[in-house]
This record gives structure tokens, sequence and C-alpha cells, in this order.
């Protein structure tokens, strides 16, 4: 897991990158809609001290308990970085990444996330991964980024 990497966890050329050691403070960390976990990356968020919202709990409290719970955890901080993982959504709404799951974020949980971090005013940067064009469907899993970006970068409804 690249997140590993950034707690300090792993082979000494990937966590001496840049500087050696520790880049981010895993307390710092808030990880929603979480599923499909392999045992190794399921122990080392355990042992890790970040923040987990898995989607068994977005479907028992609903994704805006979550997200309040997420953004109070960060509340502290004067900026935030989002790294926003396409995998995270469902199949249906963006087939085009490398390790789709059933059971992920619905197109407008996504959205809700990106308009109540914009509301925050503290994302300071952003990195998309996993859209894979060969993958993808009529170019779906693009244009679902796109749209998340623009709720994130401020776009509303009214």
């Amino acid at each position: 897991m690249a997140l590993a990497t950034l707690f300090g966890n792993g082979p000494e050329e990937l966590i001496s990158i840049g500087r050696p050691g520790l880049k981010v403070k895993p307390e710092h960390v808030v990880l929603v809609g979480t599923r499909d976990l392999d045992p190794q990356e399921r122990e080392m968020l355990r042992q890790s001290g970040c923040t987990v919202f898995t989607m068994r709990e977005i479907d028992e409290v609903g994704i805006n308990a979550v997200l309040r719970q997420a953004v109070a955890t960060f509340d502290h901080l004067a900026r935030i970085h989002l790294s926003l993982d396409l995998d995270v959504m469902d199949p249906i709404e963006a087939p085009g990444v490398g390790t789709p799951s059933p059971g992920g974020l619905t197109y407008r949980e996504g959205q809700l996330i990106m308009e109540v971090l914009a509301d925050t005013r503290k994302v300071q940067s952003v990195d998309i991964v996993e859209i894979n064009p060969i993958l993808d469907i009529q170019n779906r899993t693009a244009q679902v980024a796109v749209n998340l970006l623009a709720s994130l970068f401020g776009k509303k409804i009214i």
C-alpha cells in the first residue's frame, strides 16, 4: 500500500524518497469508503492510527454522519490534501479503474463528499488516481472525476 510507505513502513528505498522516514502522520489521515482490503492492508490500517470509515459504516449511519466525523478529525489543520482514488466509487458509476469492487460509493455520495470538503475551504491540493481509459466505458470514469473535481472546486447546485 502506498499509504504504508507514507507512514514510514516498507522498503527503505521507498520510505526515504525525498527525505527519510514518515511523510504523513497517520492521525492526519482519513479514509472514506474503504472496502475489499487484503489481510496485510487491514492489519496495517488497524495499527496505523489513521481514521477509517468503511462502506459498512456509510451504510449504517449515512454519508453525512461519516463526513461530519471525518471533517472533525482534521478540523485543527489549516489545510488538507485530498487523494481521490476512483476505485472508491461503485464500478457502475466508475467502470474504468484498475481494481473495480462492487459496493462502492454512489455518484451522489461522491458529490456530497466533494461539496462538504469544498465548504471547509481547507483543500489545498488534490491527486486523482485509478482512471484507466482502456477499461473505461464511454469515458464515464473520467467524466465522474471531472464532475467530482468541479464540486470540490466550488461548483454549486444553486
